[in-house]
């Protein structure tokens, strides 16, 4: 086994989806081979306006080829989860984080940036991974206080442990979604906020956890907890243009007044952060009562 970073931009023109696989050519089948079973990094380069970051954290659960593309591949994923914060490719204005990047006079080293697939040491991809996520998702629950602590489960490495955690994956998915939505309900569009200055707002996953769904951002919602609890239940669903569908049989009197008027719902500008239209297909399938 062996960690590697995979380069992902949003007009690659590959076959990836966000948090579930991620498609590339032949010449990287080694690397991402021996990185079975460990852990990625997912880098975004500056083309097509990227942020030149590292952003996301998986795991490589297996490799298999691509049956209608000769000569390419899927990496799939487990345990996907953006970072909190994302990291910038230099660790300073002087030097990078992967030391293979950086030639000897300071400068990047085109040979290793061209590589999509490429292999990093442990001890440097823990150091992004702790600058990726901020500092009190790390810290350990309140084992006084029943119902906080994680039951004790065997790892390879301390890394893992804290990256496959249900309590930190919940707390840094819950992040992700309130940031990246202001912490306003994606469809009533409120922002609740209450007396302690916490949100009203839960982090909804469009394919369930339960069901293989990633921690990714595009695979959730900000939503208010009663138009959550309709969601997960399949009265309310969303299309591929994000227009609110209804199943009105299933709905309560005077449901309307909770949806915004245009029956659309509020998404992020962003079309990298905006929900896939293969979590939300998955969701109308197999949980829409319309």
């Amino acid at each position: 086994m062996g960690k590697v970073v995979l380069t992902q931009r949003a007009d690659s023109g590959y076959k990836d989806v966000v948090g579930s696989h991620y498609h590339f050519p032949k010449r990287y089948l080694r690397a991402a081979q021996e990185a079975v079973g460990d852990l990625c990094l997912f880098y975004e380069p500056r083309r097509a306006q990227g942020r030149l970051a590292y952003w996301a954290v998986a795991e490589i659960s297996r490799v298999e080829p691509d049956l209608s593309l000769r000569d390419h591949y899927f990496a799939h994923l487990n345990n996907f989860l953006p970072f909190t914060d994302v990291v910038p490719l230099r660790a300073g204005s002087e030097s990078f984080w992967e030391t293979s990047l950086q030639k000897q006079d300071g400068s990047v080293s085109a040979g290793g940036m061209g590589h999509s697939v490429r292999r990093i040491p442990d001890l440097e991809f823990e150091t992004i991974c702790n600058a990726g996520f901020s500092e009190d998702l790390f810290r350990k629950p309140d084992e006084g206080r029943p119902g906080l602590s994680d039951p004790p489960t065997v790892f390879r490495r301390p890394m893992i442990e804290q990256l496959v955690s249900r309590r930190f994956r919940d707390a840094a998915f819950a992040r992700i979604i309130r940031t990246t939505y202001d912490a306003r309900c994606a469809i009533t569009g409120l922002k609740l906020i209450n007396g302690g200055g916490r949100a009203e707002m839960e982090a909804a996953h469009i394919r369930p956890v339960a069901d293989d769904g990633p921690d990714s951002v595009r695979n959730g919602l900000a939503l208010s907890r009663t138009v959550h609890w309709m969601f997960d239940r399949g009265l309310i669903a969303i299309d591929n243009d994000y227009r609110l569908l209804k199943s009105v049989k299933y709905l309560p009197e005077g449901y309307e007044r909770l949806f915004d008027p245009s029956g659309y719902v509020r998404v992020p500008d962003s079309e990298r952060l905006r929900p896939h239209k293969t979590f939300l297909e998955y969701h109308r399938d197999t949980y829409f009562k319309g």
